[in-house]
């Protein structure tokens, strides 16, 4: 599985369930070209167990994003149904009400695996489509997109390991800050933080204060 950063955030068009509740049959990131970052993340499945806990921490954390104009959009496999009747269950029975950002719908498999996060057992014939042989899922994985469209951050975390939202938002002041000012983030950078200019005198500058 190769790395996408630095690389154009491969395109699709495909159901999505935005605003809560409303179906659509065309959803695509090229909506957000030249106007917004993205945080494109996958997750396993409807109805199960970690998975609801990192969709309600994104929306709970969605006005931050929203506040950097990023936008936040979930992806896994189950049809847009299944995201539907998951949307109306109460966060009290382990639903996800109240998650209003898109919740795209990858029921042929093709956005998880271009992206690399397909997980199960499949075949990928002479056509490119891919025979399934067994349950195939996405893993936990995240995309942080650029306004031209382009990958600058990527995690890919295991089934059982739920991901840290505040982590997210810090990669995002992290790119906007380089973006603005054109210097590099150090280590544990956090917002507010000095950055560093990328020359030998740059980092020297940094180590002799820090």
């Amino acid at each position: 599985m190769s790395s996408l950063v630095g690389k154009k955030a491969p395109f699709f068009r495909a159901g999505a369930v935005v605003k809560g509740g409303e179906i659509v049959a065309d959803f695509s990131l090229d909506q957000y070209l030249g106007k917004k970052h993205v945080v494109f993340f996958f997750y396993p499945k409807d109805f199960t167990f970690v998975c609801p806990t990192e969709l309600h921490a994104f929306q709970e954390k969605l006005k931050e994003f929203e506040s950097r104009n990023c936008a936040v959009v979930g992806c896994s496999t189950d049809t847009e149904e299944s995201h539907w009747g998951w949307l109306q269950m109460e966060k009290k029975a382990g639903g996800i009400k109240g998650v209003t950002y898109p919740i795209v719908a990858d029921t042929t498999k093709t956005i998880s695996l271009s992206y690399g996060t397909l997980f199960g057992d499949y075949d990928v014939n002479e056509d490119g489509d891919l025979i399934a042989t067994g349950p195939m899922i996405a893993f936990r994985g995240l995309y942080l997109i650029d306004k031209e469209g382009t990958v600058r951050h990527q995690l890919i975390n295991d089934l059982p390991l739920g991901r840290n939202v505040d982590e997210t938002l810090r990669m995002v002041d992290a790119l906007q800050f380089f973006e603005q000012n054109g210097e590099v983030c150090p280590a544990n950078w956090t917002k507010g933080s000095e950055g560093l200019k990328d020359t030998h005198a740059g980092v020297a500058d940094y180590l002799s204060k820090h």
